[in-house]
């Protein structure tokens, strides 16, 4: 039986110092740094939000060279200057071709991918464009039962529930039906003059704090 969860959210900046500084304002909390991804030329900076749940920050590391095809998370086809958001989110799944099969919104080639220790197979686009504007989530399946969230540190912070907006709400909910979706995820319709969003609660020290997508 297909299952899935929310497994982290995703803050693209053009920076990580400008993503760090970003979450450091709306949370309260500093991230720690993460690693590299050698194939899609990034690097991050992560923030325990649960047992087996994290923000992930990611932008393009300037240290890398030229890469065979388009960076994921839209990087590629944002401004230099543009600012930090919440961009999307990843979803785990026991069986990502499954998931990737039974769902209703196309979600990219299967890839396989590594950082350090950890070693995955992730949906990436191949024209770099987030589905249904990144309230889709990208689906992901982890090797060996490892994964980041038990590594890092302990800062207060928890995921109370994240909500995307968006004008096709309904094929969004029809699609997490379809990978067996599970957690505190809800979709809610906007009208077609409105710019598709993300909103995360994030529990704090200092109480609730939100991260939005614009």
């Amino acid at each position: 039986m297909l299952r899935s969860h929310i497994d982290h959210l995703v803050v693209t900046a053009p920076s990580l110092e400008i993503g760090v500084e970003y979450v450091r304002d709306a949370l309260g909390v500093t991230p720690e740094t993460g690693g590299e991804h050698p194939r899609m030329g990034t690097h991050n900076c992560l923030l325990k939000l649960g047992d087996s749940l994290y923000l992930e920050i990611i932008s393009i590391n300037p240290a890398a060279g030229n890469l065979d095809c388009l960076r994921w998370f839209q990087l590629d086809l944002e401004r230099s200057n543009a600012a930090p958001r919440l961009a999307t989110w990843i979803s785990r799944t026991n069986d990502i071709r499954a998931a990737t099969a039974a769902s209703p919104v196309p979600l990219g080639n299967i890839e396989a991918m590594s950082r350090g220790p950890f070693n995955w197979q992730v949906t990436i686009p191949a024209n770099g464009i987030l589905p249904f504007d990144g309230v889709v989530p990208t689906l992901i399946e982890w090797e060996l039962n490892s994964h980041p969230a038990g590594t890092l540190k302990d800062l207060g912070c928890t995921l109370v529930r994240l909500e995307g907006f968006h004008r096709q709400s309904e094929t969004i909910l029809s699609m997490l039906q379809s990978i067996g979706f599970q957690g505190q995820f809800a979709a809610y319709p906007i009208s077609q003059q409105e710019t598709p969003f993300l909103v995360a609660h994030v529990q704090t020290p200092a109480g609730v704090r939100l991260l939005r997508s614009s």
